[in-house]
């Protein structure tokens, strides 16, 4: 894979063990890797939720080929935080992994 194409910093991020503000122990989202990747913006939808406007996006990122990246994981770019739906390995060529995102409705 071209590093030139690989022009956006990303933090890949996994549920972790971490301290609230108390310093009490608590499930929580914590830094897994930061690495850097393609992002493209594929679509965008808007649609109503609890009477209320909300608008989300379909996205693709592109990282090297890595096997330690999984679906229950999520992708930091910037302020946008996107869901992880599918990691799609390309396993012929073992050059990269794409991530099937989207953004709008965050699991946390």
């Amino acid at each position: 894979m071209r590093a030139g194409k690989l022009r956006h910093r990303v933090t890949i991020q996994q549920r972790g063990p971490a301290r609230d503000s108390a310093g009490q122990p608590s499930i929580s989202w914590v830094d897994f890797d930061t690495v850097w990747a393609d992002v493209r913006y594929l679509n965008g939808r808007q649609y109503l939720t609890s009477d209320a406007e909300a608008n989300g996006a379909t996205v693709s990122v592109r990282i090297r080929y890595r096997t330690d990246v999984t679906a229950v994981m999520r992708v930091l770019y910037g302020t946008a935080v996107f869901d992880i739906l599918a990691v799609l390995p390309d396993e012929d060529g073992r050059d990269h992994v794409d991530l099937a995102c989207n953004t709008g409705v965050s699991n946390g």
